[in-house]
């Protein structure tokens, strides 16, 4: 027992201030910070759940558990350093010269986690936004302290570090509001009516259950093409991605070609009108060969 005891209070180094640190300070200050962060990440974990069942959005449920880690992690230096006896200000030196050290060296992980900072204090991004960057199209999924987190439409996830979410163009197709414009374009043959054409594109439209009446959609007779008369149809969605967009623009085709049918409406195809021209006439041979009859000239 005398020698764990001598083991316990021996004295690893001493301080300017005079006193010493022993092992059993290190000792409990390291099963304080061990116990400590244990326990914060349990409060993470329950502050979470109560905020999520009480409806806060999920961007601010992200900041105030880092808020909290933090917050323990800060605590939980200065009681340790107070059970060592060390003083604050006596680390004001090496602290500084382990900063420029580290600065250097990590310069790319601090500007990472700053500029995490400010995308969770700004918010020009928030976790459920639809986004594109560098023609990658997702939902941010979560804004951690080195990288954004996207998962894109096809199920890809992508770490875009946080500085680049900064630096680079990023579009934000939710950051006013969650409604999306899409357009269906179509063609008709040359003939059709016209007017008939845009009431059945505007039908389509409001029978869809997904499509916004408000702003309403719009039908537009684009341009005469080469074989058909295009028409545009304009319509809002609300709170979908590019993926469930794709699907309410195939129902919307599915639609306008039941419609086109019933009401005479041909959609127009490729065609071309070939000219021959000869001095003599063309002589056409028709080959009838599956009813079992010869040739007819």
């Amino acid at each position: 027992m005398e020698s764990f005891a001598e083991i316990w209070n021996y004295p690893l180094f001493s301080l300017n201030t005079g006193g010493e640190v022993t092992v059993s300070q290190v000792v409990l200050a390291v099963l304080l910070v061990v116990g400590g962060l244990l326990l914060g990440f349990l409060m993470q974990r329950a502050l979470g759940r109560y905020l999520g069942v009480k409806g806060v959005s999920p961007h601010i449920i992200e900041t105030l558990k880092r808020l909290l880690f933090y917050f323990v992690l800060v605590l939980l230096f200065i009681t340790a350093l107070g059970m060592m006896r060390i003083p604050v200000t006596a680390l004001a030196f090496i602290s500084g010269a382990v900063a420029i050290g580290v600065g250097f060296g990590a310069q790319s992980i601090i500007n990472n986690l700053i500029s995490g900072w400010i995308l969770m204090s700004e918010r020009p991004v928030r976790i459920g936004d639809f986004v594109e960057i560098d023609n990658n199209r997702g939902v941010v999924e979560n804004i951690g302290n080195r990288s954004t987190r996207i998962k894109r439409i096809d199920g890809v996830h992508l770490l875009v570090p946080n500085s680049q979410m900064l630096e680079r163009v990023v579009i934000n197709w939710t950051l006013v509001d969650r409604k999306f414009r899409t357009s269906v374009r179509v063609g008709v043959a040359y003939g059709s009516p016209v007017r008939r054409v845009e009431e059945l594109l505007l039908q389509a439209a409001a029978e869809h259950d997904f499509v916004l009446k408000e702003p309403a959609a719009v039908a537009v007779f684009e341009d005469y093409g080469d074989n058909a008369l295009i028409f545009d149809l304009f319509f809002w969605c609300e709170g979908f991605g590019e993926r469930e967009l794709r699907v309410i623009r195939s129902d919307i085709r599915f639609a306008l070609e039941e419609l086109f049918r019933e009401n005479g409406i041909t959609v127009a195809f490729p065609q071309r009108d070939v000219h021959l021209f000869s001095g003599e006439p063309v002589r056409v041979t028709v080959d009838r060969g599956r009813t079992g009859g010869g040739r007819e000239s």
